[in-house]
Order: C-alpha cells, then sequence, then structure tokens
C-alpha cells in the first residue's frame, strides 16, 4: 500500500492506492479554465497517456515523428483500461499495478503536460486545480459504471443536459464514433495507434464482443438516469 505524498501543486491526499486495486482519477484545469484549446494539445495529452506511463524519462521531440507501438517507456507504472479528454478536464480508469505507480504516473503527466502548455501559451503558474482527484473502484458494478461514466462523458459536448432529454441515439453513438480523444473507439476496433495506452488484460471483461459493448453504451444512453460526476472518496 502506498499513501499519495506532495507533489509540484499537489497536496497530501487522504486515499491510500494499493497495488492490483482500480480507480478513477481526474483533474480539472484551475478555475475550471480550458486545458485543451486545439487538437494538437488533445493529441499531445493523448500522447503523454503512454511517454509517461513508465519508469523510463518523458522524451518527446517535437520536430520528430513517432509511432506510439515504438516507445520504450520501461516497467509500466500502472495499467490504464479507460480515458477521456474533455474542454477543461480529463479522466482516466486505471489500475495500479507497481508500489506508488499512480502518484509517480500523474506526477509526470501533469508535470509534462503543463510545462508544454504554459511554454505554448506563454503562461505560469498552475495549470490543473490542486491535487488530482480520486476514487476507490472497490465494487465490481462501480467499476462498470465508471467505465461507463468516461466513455458517455463526450456527450456533454454534443449536448450539456443529454442526461434530462431524449438524445437522438444514432446521432450520439455518431458523435462518439466520430470522438478520437477516448478509449472508446479502441473498445470498438483494435486497429488504432493510441489502443496501446491501455493494458484491458488486467481489467474485468465485461464484453466479449464489439457487438455486446454497443448494446451496452446504448443501453446507458437509453437510461436517463445515468453516470453522473462521482464523488471522490
Amino acid at each position: 500500500m502506498y499513501r499519495a505524498l506532495p507533489s509540484g501543486n499537489m497536496t497530501v491526499r487522504k486515499i491510500i492506492f494499493s497495488v492490483e486495486e482500480f480507480y478513477h482519477l481526474y483533474s480539472r484545469g484551475v478555475d475550471k479554465r480550458s486545458i485543451f484549446p486545439d487538437d494538437a494539445d488533445r493529441k499531445r495529452f493523448v500522447r503523454l497517456l503512454l511517454l509517461c506511463n513508465g519508469t523510463k524519462p518523458v522524451m518527446y521531440r517535437e520536430t520528430k515523428k513517432f509511432s506510439l507501438k515504438d516507445v520504450k517507456t520501461g516497467q509500466k507504472l500502472v495499467a490504464i483500461g479507460a480515458y477521456c479528454l474533455m474542454p477543461n478536464h480529463f479522466h482516466l480508469l486505471i489500475k495500479e499495478i507497481t508500489e506508488g505507480g499512480i502518484v509517480k504516473f500523474m506526477s509526470k503527466l501533469l508535470t509534462a503536460y503543463s510545462t508544454y502548455f504554459n511554454k505554448k501559451y506563454e503562461r505560469t503558474g498552475a495549470l490543473f486545480s490542486s491535487e488530482f482527484k480520486s476514487s476507490h473502484l472497490d465494487v465490481d458494478e462501480y467499476l462498470k459504471y465508471i467505465f461507463a461514466y468516461i466513455h458517455l462523458n463526450p456527450l456533454k459536448i454534443l449536448n450539456t443536459n443529454w442526461k434530462k432529454e431524449n438524445l437522438d441515439i444514432p446521432q450520439a453513438e455518431s458523435f462518439l464514433n466520430n470522438y478520437v480523444y477516448s478509449s472508446y473507439l479502441d473498445y470498438l476496433s483494435g486497429n488504432r495507434e493510441e489502443r496501446v495506452i491501455l493494458n484491458t488484460e488486467v481489467f474485468p471483461k465485461y464484453f466479449n464482443t464489439i457487438a455486446e459493448f454497443k448494446i451496452d453504451i446504448r443501453d446507458w444512453i437509453n437510461f436517463h438516469d445515468v453516470p453522473t460526476e462521482p464523488s471522490p472518496r
């Protein structure tokens, strides 16, 4: 078991992270500001999800094109089961697989992206609000709930009140199918380069086929009293 220690603008947290346990992690921009102004920023962050997940130092050369499949990160710190980028925050479904892995990974990720962002937009100071938030997913139903919550989050971009309104299912599915900054598409197909970010083998297998995954997501869209913002615990 590992108690998170302060790093950068992170403060001491009450939650204790344990190897082999599952967690929902999320963080917002300071003052709820946009942290992904353009596609280049979103692509950068997605790539950092892989680059920061290892014992090797983060190396990102702007002038050199590279495939994520060729990246060598060293020993993995965490296993990522799902992720989603929103305009002013992000969500991660994580399993800690090395002692202290979550804190090391998040420290590398937030530091690397903040440094990039501040240099690009000529700003100083913290980009993210205080420490990252976390919830321990210690019940299987809660873990499955967060899996759906993360993948449905982009529908807020389509319609902020979608959970209270009758959202057109084909429209919603079409939007999710075209939103490339989440792991949703990796569960529909294993052909994306970004698929290497995930390690689904260590997570419960809720779906045996792509068809089952689609049906489950469609059921959540139809069920209006769904995935709301969970409280950290």
